[in-house]
This record gives structure tokens, sequence and C-alpha cells, in this order.
């Protein structure tokens, strides 16, 4: 099923099912008036929701559903699918990107990464709808998208293993992380990790359920191309299944490895990246990385304000699956 949240009733939104080909919705809050609520009573809000989910996909049916009008989806109107979450944690699981953006700022990958994820915690208390522009106060920040796919859990005991994590993961989605890439190596060089450096991020339309992707969803991975436009023009399309050295499954059970995870906890796989460098990036900063290794210095700049960027999964027939971030690059001032 396909879950998201409407710009109403709060800070958390008002929780929706929405159709499959994401063309109409109804409101679910018989069932639980917010995502995060639905989520900290998953075993039982879950199946209710699910059987709204067949009855909006049934357009033989009547244009309500439990008594609530059947509306055409205007995706402007969405919140992200959780307007804040009580955790967002993101990791960097794609090996190329890794070693390409390091490679950038004169830093090996450490022999760790290899055995265990690099992580850290990013910013939870609030995300841009997927039509909402990202503001920024400064383009000497060095503004940069990343492409990335994330999940959301349920209640995660500490100390779980990864085959334990798996089916602890309820919803998969997208997220534009947002980066400011001049403030990042100064931050860095302190010791002690992100924090202006990374500003809110973007969330896709929808949430959907693991079973909702097909064999897409394996071993808990989505194995499907993430299209990443900046200003129209594709940017790239790498194969969110390949390259990723760890699944989410291991990535959920490395965030829980001392403490456990609350209902609604976001966690990211780390921006997109393979190999074969013809698939394109999901980041600037990895193909300014290729053009200093290629030309001695980097050619395509970071983004600017009234720049637009558009982050879009299709699946094997052609069709969204997660609706479009879609976004302006704004001055915050």
């Amino acid at each position: 099923m396909k879950l998201a949240s409407l710009k109403e009733g709060g800070r958390d939104g008002t929780l929706i099912v929405v159709s499959r080909d994401l063309s109409r919705a109804v409101r679910a809050t018989d069932i639980a008036h917010t995502l995060q609520r639905a989520l900290e009573d998953w075993h039982n809000a879950a199946p209710r929701l699910h059987r709204v989910y067949e009855l909006l996909d049934d357009v033989a049916r009547a244009q309500t559903i439990n008594g609530e009008s059947v509306f055409a989806l205007d995706v402007a109107a969405l919140a992200a699918p959780l307007p804040r979450a009580y955790e967002f944690v993101d990791g960097s699981a794609y090996l190329p990107h890794v070693e390409r953006v390091r490679r950038a700022r004169g830093a090996e990958v450490p022999e760790s990464f290899y055995v265990d994820p690099l992580m850290y915690q990013a910013v939870g208390a609030g995300f841009y709808g997927p039509r909402d522009a990202v503001r920024v106060t400064s383009e000497d920040y060095g503004i940069d998208l990343e492409a990335e796919v994330v999940v959301v859990t349920d209640d995660v005991p500490m100390a779980v293993t990864s085959a334990q994590a798996a089916g602890h993961i309820q919803l998969v989605g997208l997220v534009n992380d947002v980066s400011l890439r001049n403030l990042i190596p100064a931050e860095l060089a302190k010791g002690f990790g992100f924090l202006q450096s990374k500003p809110r991020s973007a969330l896709s339309p929808v949430f959907v359920t693991p079973d909702e992707l097909g064999d897409a969803w394996k071993s808990s991975k989505v194995h499907l191309a993430l299209t990443t436009h900046i200003n129209g023009k594709l940017f790239g399309q790498p194969e969110a299944g390949e390259d990723m050295q760890f699944s989410f499954a291991d990535l959920v059970a490395h965030a829980a490895k001392t403490r456990p995870l609350s209902a609604g906890t976001i966690v990211g796989s780390g921006t997109i990246a393979n190999q074969d460098e013809s698939r394109g990036a999901s980041c600037l900063a990895e193909r300014r990385t290729l053009e200093t290794i290629r030309d001695g210095k980097p050619s395509t700049p970071f983004l600017k304000f009234g720049d637009s960027v558009r982050i879009e999964m299709f699946d094997r027939a052609g069709a969204s699956v997660f609706g479009a971030i879609e976004q302006r690059i704004e001055c915050a001032q």
C-alpha cells in the first residue's frame, strides 16, 4: 500500500491512503490520524489501512470509503509522509560514493567501512514536503542534493541481528538529503560530525510497504534505478540495488546496536552510486570529483537559487513508485 500525509491537522499532518497510480486518495483518520500513530500501532493499523488501499484501487466502488470522500491527489497539498520523525539516521552504504567523495577532500576510505557501516544522526525534527522549496541562506555554502532511498521502522529492540531487523522495516521511500558541501570539511575537521552542513531534507510524496515493490524488494534492498534531473536535464540513473555494501537490514541493525529505535525511525541508504560511471550520479559532489580526476578541476557548479531538482523512481513498467520530489532552491533571507 501507499501512504502519505496532508498539510493539515497539525505538525504531523493527516494520514491518507493513496491509490497505486498516485491519482486518488482518502483520509484514514478513523484508523490513525497520523502516520506516526499508525506506525506505533502497526500490527493493528496496517491490515486496516491495507483494506482501505484495496477498496481505493477498486474503481467500481462508490466515491466514499468508511464514510470518507475519495479525492484527486494534489501533490502540492502533501507534507512529507512523516513531517517529523523521532529519529533520522543516514548511512553511506554505496562504496563508489564513499570512495569518490572522500577522494575529493583527500581522505581515505577507512578499512572498517567494509565490515561496519558509516552512519550519522541527521535532522529528524522536520522534513520538507515533496513540492516545498529548499531554503538556504547563502549559495556560498555549496548547495548539493543527495538522492537516496529510505526505510521506516516500527519499534526495533536493541541489539537486533540483521535478519531480525529485516522484519522491522515497514515502509520505503525517497529522500533528497540536502548537503552544504563547503561547510562539511571544517565541521569534519573538528572530529565531531555534521551539524550546520546538514539542513532539512525532503521526502517523497508517498511511502510504500515493501510488498508494494514486488520482486524489486529483495534482500532488504530496492532493485530499481533512481532518476535525478537538475533544471530539467537528466543527471543520473544509478541502480539502487547494485554496489550497496550494506542492506537496509544491516543499516537498521547497526543503528540499533546499543539502543532501541522508536517506531517511525527513518534510516537512509546514503547517496546512490554505481561503479558504472555512465549511469550518472545522485549528487553534485560526486560528479565534481570525477571532473577533478579527469580535468584537474571541477566544472559543474553547486546548486544556485532558482535551480530545480527532481528525484523519482519508476517500476519496471515505467510507473512512478513514490511520486517525485520536485523542488526549487530558494534564498531563505
